[in-house]
């Protein structure tokens, strides 16, 4: 047992491992066994080969150890944390940035994805065994000026961090794979019992070392997973000189220097056709040609793709909805399948997808920490100073289910305070809806506490918002800094903030469920390993915290409390080392293979270029590219395999990984091997799901119901009570959302996040107006005066009502655009009258009816002859004289009313109709009041009529003014299951 060795794609690996260590160790006695130790690439690997020992009954078992575990141990130094090394390396970016110049151009990054990207470049050379001194190699002048840029900073950074005793974790695995290299090659301190290396390809520099030096020893074995032995010899050969995307790549290496590998058993692959196909599929592009000269070799491809199925999918969600229906038909028939995927999109929408039948898979993965309750209200703690508080983030805190959780003595009283949280929660989200303001304060909060419910004091809303208010009094001096600070101020705030709102007003954090559960517990542990080496950080923004705060998160995850179903499993790639051929009569699935999910997308480097990597003796990029392959080659080498892709993403068409690419392409080039029918089984095998997927989402004939027609509700007569006239033409236009409004009282809840669109500024224009108007300028004032006052009203109201300080001075200028106009215009208007009505309120009922018209005019002037004008001020355009004859009668009505003596107790005479425009020109445009319009008030009576006493119903989108018009109520009349062309359908409402 000495040397290199090898198994196959698609054998069971770690019981292939153990089968033939013990067919080695048969001639020994059995504590033999517990001399042998066993370095395994990942934990995966070591606990799947400690299962492998245990299904052969009892014996005693070799030490398993992780490769990982190199240079740790009695004795030795602890490597510092990865962050407190990260940090220290933040200062000279953080230093580098803010030194100016073209540092900042050049890199476009933050500090801590700059300083992420630095570490890990700084990790690769200690794990390849290289000092500062490979840096000097490169020769600058051959490359451009940013890299010599980067370069230059890099080796400062080197210097510093790559020093004889660096203490990270790359370098003492590399000195201690080194020590021991070299005592074992000089016959010192050789190990007593037979070493082996499982599962590893030899990707890093200290690895690949330490099994070279293990392979050497006189009783060393090291064994490959996934070993090609139809790859030809000089294709070794020129992987083994730099085609680092090849799987066989890192194989080749250690082939090149321990010479070829022997088999470690007799075990053959389950599907060797099948390997033959994928070995020639996956040589490099440059010898593709080898297609053409070795596919005839490949015998009958139906044969070869025999067990290998190909889902195509338009969507992710198809993908994912074919996939999980594909694991629930396996399990049904008790088999055991596997789901092989990089794309944790994907896994997540096929956990759902299960959900619906209960069934929870073994996610070896877990849940990535910032996705869990705790490390999304972290996140969002984190985010607080990054925006003005606004509505959205203030109820994002307050229904978060870790807020307000530690109020109470007792679970029963958290639980009754939790529940009258939420019911509070609800409340305030409708007030601020309706009330704002869109940056909430203490004074709000207190403001919703004293309002009614419904005419009737609250119970306990009082207390919560005072509570509330507190918090916020509490958060916002935390907050509002979000420049540099000291990175241990800034962690100490943003723990301090997150347990403040996890505890509640009066609550304690402790007791909180913040630090409850595996994600709570978790959670806990990265706030206190980043205040633990905080101090050794540079100063840090509020944005650059919530970014190390992410990473920090990603590098958790959660594994489920629940049991898991013993069928199904999810994995990532790497795993397929020992997922493929450990279940007999399993099936393994291989999902998402695009490009950028698996393979996943290079991040780019902002360091080193190729060339400059290559001349450093760093590895390519391409070497992901090729472990990536590798694990590929090994999982699509099960005996039934299911590959699967989406043709779509979210956003675009996707491009299918370059492994499927080249299988698909081999395959239907041959033809005279049947390769188009293999191609087209592999995809009829696919179809099934996606129809059977497709089939379970279709809606059954219970639940398929007829379009809706056009409604026209009619309500029991009278319908209305009373009506503004600014509504009239809403009436006109779309009876329908007066029934919905007035009938059926709904109205559209206000936006959550309030934004200075056109009706906001046509408020608060109108509020401008009040103010000028009150109390009424004189007769007199020049225009020069009433434009000062003009812009001093505005500026009142803007101060009040506009949070928004660059609208507000966009609005404001704007205003003192046309203020000149508007004031000149004004003394005209004075000089011929005065103001008798600004914006109050007046009602007219209609005799016999029940019903009454309201209005609000904007104003009304009394002229000095005793008629009045009534003005309407408008924001926006005017509408024309045809639109007001037909549609918009609001001040035809009004001037109806004030005949009628609805507006100052008395009949008035009118004698024009206005709109003063606030803005363009500021211009006043004149209706008149002739006989086209005065005959307005007999046919609103007359359409009135009609709807009081039921002869209309009141239809839906009965004449917009557009097509494309919206209504808030489309969705409640169904718009869409029926067109504007429908005819109407009258439908009696309101009747038993």
């Amino acid at each position: 047992m000495r040397g290199l060795y090898a198994l196959p794609p698609g054998v069971d690996f770690a019981g292939e491992v153990v089968r033939g260590l013990r067919e080695r160790m048969a001639d020994r006695p059995p504590e033999a066994m517990a001399s042998v130790t066993i370095h395994c690439n990942s934990g995966q690997t070591l606990r799947a080969i400690e299962a492998a020992f245990h299904r052969g009954g009892a014996a005693l078992l070799p030490r398993l150890r992780l490769i990982a575990e190199l240079g740790t141990g009695a004795g030795l130094p602890s490597p510092e944390a990865p962050l407190a090394r990260r940090l220290e390396l933040s200062r000279l970016v953080a230093a580098a940035l803010a030194a100016g110049g073209t540092a900042a151009q050049d890199w476009g990054q933050s500090v801590p994805a700059l300083t992420r990207s630095l570490a890990g470049l700084m990790a690769e050379m200690q794990a390849e065994g290289l000092g500062p001194e490979a840096l000097e190699t490169i020769d600058a002048g051959a490359h451009a000026a940013h890299w010599q840029r980067a370069l230059a900073f890099l080796r400062i950074a080197a210097g510093f961090h790559l020093g004889d005793d660096a203490p990270d974790r790359e370098a003492l695995q590399y000195r201690a794979a080194r020590a021991l290299a070299d005592d074992w090659a000089a016959g010192r301190n050789l190990p007593a019992g037979p070493v082996i290396v499982a599962g590893s390809t030899g990707s890093h520099g200290a690895t690949r070392l330490f099994m070279e030096a293990v392979a050497h020893l006189p009783e060393g074995a090291v064994i490959l997973p996934g070993h090609d032995a139809h790859t030809p010899p000089e294709l070794l050969a020129r992987l083994a000189a730099g085609d680092e995307d090849h799987p066989q790549a890192r194989l080749a290496a250690l082939t090149e220097a321990l010479g070829p590998p022997q088999p470690w058993t007799d075990a053959a692959p389950p599907a060797p056709a099948r390997n033959r196909l994928v070995s020639l599929a996956l040589r490099p592009a440059p010898v593709t040609d080898r297609w053409i000269a070795e596919g005839p070799s490949l015998g009958p491809l139906l044969a070869a793709t025999e067990g290998l199925g190909l889902i195509e999918a338009d969507q992710p969600a198809a993908e994912a909805a074919a996939i999980a229906a594909l694991i629930r038909a396996t399990i049904e028939d008790a088999r055991p399948v596997t789901l092989i995927a990089a794309d944790r999109n994907l896994t997540r929408r096929v956990t759902a997808q299960l959900d619906r039948w209960g069934i929870r898979p073994d996610d070896s993965a877990g849940a990535p920490l910032p996705l869990t309750a705790a490390g999304l209200f972290l996140r969002h703690i984190a985010e607080l100073p990054l925006a003005p508080f606004e509505i959205a983030p203030l109820l994002v805190l307050l229904k978060h289910p870790l807020t307000a959780t530690g109020q109470g003595d007792s679970a029963t009283a958290r639980r009754r305070a939790r529940r009258a949280h939420l019911l509070h929660t609800r409340e305030l989200e409708l007030f601020l809806r309706r009330n704002g303001p869109p940056f909430p304060d203490a004074a709000a909060l207190r403001r919703f506490g004293a309002a009614s419910r419904r005419g009737r004091p609250a119970p306990g809303r009082a207390a919560w918002a005072e509570g509330v208010a507190a918090l916020i009094d509490a958060t916002l001096p935390l907050i509002a800094d979000p420049g540099p600070l000291p990175l241990a101020d800034r962690a100490a705030r943003h723990r301090r903030l997150a347990e403040l709102w996890a505890a509640g007003a009066g609550g304690e954090a402790e007791a909180s469920a913040l630090y409850a559960e595996r994600a709570g517990d978790k959670a806990r542990a990265v706030l206190d390993h980043i205040a633990a080496h905080a101090p050794r950080g540079p100063e840090s923004s509020a944005r650059d915290f919530a970014e190390l705060l992410v990473q920090e998160l990603q590098a958790q995850a959660v594994r489920a409390d629940a049991d898991s179903h013993p069928l199904v499993r999810i994995r990532g790639p790497r795993e397929a080392r020992t997922e493929v051929g450990a279940q007999p009569g399993g099936l393994v699935i291989l999902g998402g293979l695009n490009e950028g999910g698996w393979p996943q997308a290079l991040d780019p480097d902002p360091w080193l270029s190729r060339p400059m990597r290559r001349q450093a003796g760093l590895p390519l990029p391409e070497r992901r590219i090729g472990l990536s392959a590798h694990d590929f080659q090994i999982a699509v080498a099960g005996p039934e395999v299911m590959l699967t892709r989406a043709r779509r993403s979210d956003e675009a068409e996707t491009i299918p990984a370059r492994w499927l690419n080249r299988l698909v392409n081999l395959v239907a080039g041959l033809p005279a091997q049947d390769g188009k029918a293999a191609l087209k089984a592999m995809r009829a095998r696919g179809d099934v799901w996606l129809a059977h997927a497709a089939a379970l989402a279709a809606p059954g004939p219970a639940d398929q119901a007829p379009a809706a027609p056009r409604p026209a509700p009619r309500p029991p007569a009278p319908a209305l009570s009373e009506l503004s006239v600014t509504a009239v033409s809403r009436l006109i236009r779309d009876p329908y959302a007066i029934y919905a409004a007035r009938v059926l009282r709904l109205r559209a809840l206000d936006p959550l996040r309030p934004l200075p669109d056109a009706a906001e500024r046509g408020n608060v224009l109108h509020d401008i107006i009040r103010r000028f108007l009150t109390p009424a300028p004189a007769a007199g004032d020049s225009p020069e005066f009433l434009a000062a006052r003009l812009l001093a009203a505005a500026d009142e109201v803007l101060a009040a009502q506009v949070p928004w300080p660059a609208v507000r001075m966009f609005w404001r200028a704007r205003i003192a655009g046309i203020a000149p106009a508007l004031a000149r215009a004004e003394a005209e208007r004075l000089a011929e009258g005065a103001p008798m009505v600004v914006e109050t309120g007046h009602r007219l009922p209609l005799a016999g009816t029940g019903f009454t018209l309201t209005a609000r005019p904007d104003r009304i002037d009394r002229l000095n002859d005793g008629r009045v004008v009534i003005y309407d001020y408008k924001s926006g355009t005017p509408p024309t004289a045809r639109q007001v004859k037909a549609f918009d009668k609001q001040l035809p009505l009004e001037a109806a009313m004030a005949e009628r003596g609805a507006i100052g107790g008395e009949p008035l005479e009118v004698a024009d109709l206005r709109y003063i425009r606030l803005g363009g020109k500021g211009e006043t445009t004149s209706l008149g009041w002739g006989d086209d319009l005065t005959g307005t008030w007999d046919d609103f009576v007359t359409l009135i009529g009609a709807y009081l006493s039921g002869a209309h119903g009141f239809a839906a989108r009965r004449a917009m003014e557009r097509t494309t018009d919206g209504s808030d109520y489309d969705h409640l009349s169904r718009y869409g299951e029926w067109s504007d062309a429908d005819p109407a359908t009258v439908i009696e409402v309101g009747r038993d």
